[in-house]
């Protein structure tokens, strides 16, 4: 029977299959280095893609035609990333008119306290609109999600909530049952309506909540100012887009930027300034993506880096067996086998390995993938960790293990290729034949190995020093020995007025607390994980531009927080006791405010409208940081937290301490207790584990490149080690002649660590030009640091030729170990 083209191929597919299965297991050693090198290189590549796979490309895990979905935001060129929140009443605008939007919703992130008294656990959630799930396209696995019932405009009217999968796992032991049950949620009860599918975590990307309220229950869960529905000033929540059928990213944006300018037009008082535009999530200027977006592309390239190094350590491994089997290659080019059926059988050993470490890498990667948030600081806030086994990372570690197998044995399979039967079959009788070309071309392979080492080593020193030198920013404040406690009263239900007493109490105990030096509070911390809040202001005698936005950020603060943050008080005096809703408005301005504002002088006695009132400037403070350790000095005000405090605003204490903080923040739980203990969930930590969260895109450039810069070292010494083996092992008949005519020692060993270091240089010259090219597009990362940093380049290249100094060494002395007789016996 006569087989078809098809069948034959299957047949050979299969023949080649067996037979490289067959030579990989009669070379166990050979086949472990390739294989878990290989696994290495592909574990490295996959965790960094399923990093940007989960955070930017596709970070909604259960939503719908994800890639239809888009972000709208404020531009402000006043807010510390040039982007800002919209309104309530934007929103609503912005939803009815936007023809390029098949769908609008909007969202906030905040905590609610769920149970009752000791039970009560603090629980992240966001606030949204009534179409929120129906925009997303998530379907609930229990129960519905919330639809045109709640999608309206009627405050406290739609006490209700979505749980997530894993909220219902957790607390409520997925009890199939759990649909119309009751959830006490800041001290309001809300009836369960649907569970959330597994693995969506919500909208802020990086991050996993566990409840979903309607936006119209903000006031009644104490989390929203009634106010905020009322006034188009009030920027408080993210907007969330889905294109329409037909539409991209750039004509909703070109829509939204027109309508944007209609609005300012139309209410300058609140809009004038701020403009609107549609980003694609991975480009959403909060959360992770504002975060990591930089970093996280470096890292993918530098994995590729890494991964080409494997690729380059594997083919000298498959080079050098190919030589080993030239006899074997005659043989079947003079037995009629085609040049073309040796190449086949070569990349099909190469492709079983890179299977084999592809079937190795998935589990290191999915141990690997909660590196990051190791790196992330504790600060209270769910990250959503690990990996998300998809088709998409099944399809890209696919590729991965395609590609490296083609890029290990293109070599191989070149060498096999070129290679004449006589030509062959003659070398392969004479050791140390055959040395020259496989020498030249294992050298290539270590030179570019040993060049793509240096650039990522090279991007891991710029980073580490640039990390080093961020830390050591003066932030113009004392963070040292300081505990935060941040307080989330809105699971408390207390009103304004009970807030501010808790605070005042709270205050009065923990002062004569013992290690307690000084104690203060505010509505927000510098150096966190979002912008802050800003109020648009009037400054009397000040002219604002066309166009200029005033809106400035601040901070609500008690008395002696100045003194407890030790910041100096410039001109004037800082708020006391009684700057309370009894006395006139007061605030304390910065530095770059006066500058900006009042022309560098006559500060204190100007006045400032802020909230509706004119206030008095009663103080100027010493410029500090607020948003990132490397922002410009920008205006900043500060008013007392008891004139303006208000509803759905947080709560951050300020302590510190005398020595160790650890006892103060048992002092602040037990001072709380004893005050209320249904005061609501609350977390402590070090000031400066919250003010390293501005460090993350840092710390994680620095940590992870340094890391795969590691790997890159050993990978490339390992590679120029085995060249260098490979050849004094070929040239054993060179060598033994040598001896036998006088040749010493020190003279053989000189010899091969001169051409182990040939090598080295050649690979360190190109490295650095390659670094060079790199180094420019993550120059507007670095801190305090140039892109060609004579230091680090220095340091990397030196760094790198001891390394292939002692990768050298072994071989040399084993050179210097022949004995001629042995050689002449083995030739």
């Amino acid at each position: 029977m006569q087989m078809n083209g098809s069948e034959i191929a299957m047949r050979t597919l299969i023949q080649d299959l067996r037979f490289g299965l067959r030579l990989l297991r009669t070379s166990p050693g050979f086949t472990a280095v390739a294989v878990l090198t290989l696994a290495l290189g592909i574990a490295t590549t996959t965790t960094v893609f399923s990093w940007i796979d989960g955070i930017l490309l596709r970070p909604f895990p259960g939503a719908s035609d994800s890639e239809r979905l888009a972000v709208l935001e404020m531009v402000n060129h006043g807010a510390p990333n040039g982007a800002t929140m919209t309104s309530y009443l934007d929103y609503r605008d912005y939803r009815a008119n936007l023809r390029s939007l098949a769908g609008l919703a909007i969202h906030r992130e905040d905590v609610f306290s769920i149970g009752a008294g000791a039970n009560a656990q603090a629980v992240w959630g966001e606030l949204v609109s009534g179409n929120y799930f129906a925009v997303l396209g998530v379907k609930p696995v229990r129960g519905r999600v919330f639809g045109k019932e709640e999608d309206g405009d009627k405050l406290g009217a739609y006490p209700v909530a979505v749980i997530s999968h894993r909220l219902w796992r957790t607390r409520f032991n997925a009890n199939p049952k759990v649909i119309g049950t009751t959830l006490r949620a800041n001290r309001r009860d809300l009836t369960i309506i649907g569970v959330a599918p597994a693995g969506f975590g919500g909208t802020m990307p990086g991050l996993a909540f566990d409840l979903w309220v309607p936006l119209a229950m903000g006031p009644q869960v104490g989390l929203v100012d009634e106010g905020a529905f009322r006034n188009r000033g009030a920027r408080n929540v993210y907007a969330l887009a889905r294109l329409a059928p037909g539409a991209t990213v750039e004509q909703a944006r070109a829509e939204a930027a027109t309508f944007s300018r209609n609005l300012a037009k139309a209410y300058p008082a609140t809009n004038q300034g701020t403009f609107a535009t549609v980003l694609p999530v991975w480009e959403f200027h909060s959360a992770a993506p504002d975060l990591l977006l930089k970093p996280l592309r470096i890292l993918m390239a530098v994995s590729v880096l890494v991964l080409l190094i494997v690729c380059a350590n594997v083919a000298n491994l498959l080079l050098a067996r190919s030589f080993s089997r030239s006899r074997e290659f005659g043989i079947r080019l003079a037995m009629g086998a085609g040049r073309t059926r040796l190449v086949r059988q070569l990349l099909t050993e190469a492709l079983l390995l890179a299977l084999a470490g592809a079937v190795m890498a998935l589990p290191l990667s999915f141990w690997m993938a909660d590196l990051l948030g190791v790196l992330v600081p504790k600060i209270g806030i769910t990250v959503a960790s690990g990996m998300q086994l998809n088709g998409r990372l099944v399809g890209f570690t696919m590729v991965i293990c395609v590609s490296a197998a083609v890029v290990s044995g293109v070599a191989p399979a070149l060498f096999a290729f070129r290679s004449g039967v006589s030509e062959t079959l003659k070398d392969s009788g004479r050791s140390g034949t055959g040395s020259v070309h496989s020498h030249r071309a294992r050298s290539l392979l270590v030179i570019s190995e040993v060049a793509l080492a240096l650039v990522a080593l090279v991007g891991a020193g710029l980073f580490l020093r640039s990390f080093e030198k961020a830390r050591a920013i003066d932030p113009g404040f004392d963070a040292n020995n300081v505990v935060l406690g941040r307080f989330y009263m809105a699971g408390t239900g207390y009103s304004v007025p009970q807030v501010q007493q808790f605070s005042a109490r709270l205050q009065d105990r923990l002062r004569s607390a013992p290690g307690v030096a000084s104690v203060s509070y505010a509505d927000n911390a510098p150096l966190g994980t979002s912008g802050g809040p800003y109020t648009t202001v009037q400054v009397e005698g000040y002219l604002a531009a066309p166009g200029e936005s005033m809106g400035i950020n601040r901070y609500l603060i008690s008395p002696r927080y100045f003194e407890m943050m030790r910041i100096p008080i410039l001109e004037g005096r800082e708020f006391k006791a009684d700057d309370n809703t009894e006395k006139p408005p007061v605030i304390i301005v910065n530095e770059s405010f006066v500058r900006r504002y009042f022309n560098g002088a006559n500060s204190i006695g100007r006045k400032v409208r802020c909230w509706g009132k004119w206030a008095t400037v009663v103080g100027v403070a010493k410029d500090s940081k607020y948003f990132s350790v490397s922002e410009a000095p920008r205006p900043h005000f500060f008013a007392p937290l008891l004139q303006q405090y208000g509803t759905g605003l947080q709560l951050y204490f300020f302590l510190r301490a005398t020595g160790d903080p650890a006892p103060v923040i048992a002092s602040l739980r037990r001072e709380v207790a004893a005050i209320d203990q249904n005061a609501g969930a609350f977390h402590a930590m070090p000031l400066t584990e919250w003010t390293g969260i501005t460090l993350l895109p840092q710390k994680v450039a620095a940590s992870m490149l340094a890391a795969l810069g590691l790997i890159a070292l050993i990978l490339a010494g390992l590679g120029l080690y085995s060249v260098m083996a490979y050849a004094v092992a070929q040239r054993t008949h060179e060598i033994g002649i040598r001896m036998a005519l006088g040749a010493q020692p020190s003279q053989v060993l000189g010899h091969v660590l001169i051409r182990g270091m040939a090598i080295t240089l050649a690979g360190v010259a190109a490295g650095v030009g390659g670094a060079l090219l790199v180094t420019r597009v993550i120059a507007s990362m670095l801190v305090d640091v140039s892109a060609v940093d004579p230091i680090t380049f220095g340091g990397a290249a030196l760094f790198l030729a001891g390394v292939a100094l002692v990768a050298s060494y072994f071989p040399a002395r084993r050179a210097t170990k022949v004995d001629p007789a042995v050689a002449f016996r083995c030739d």
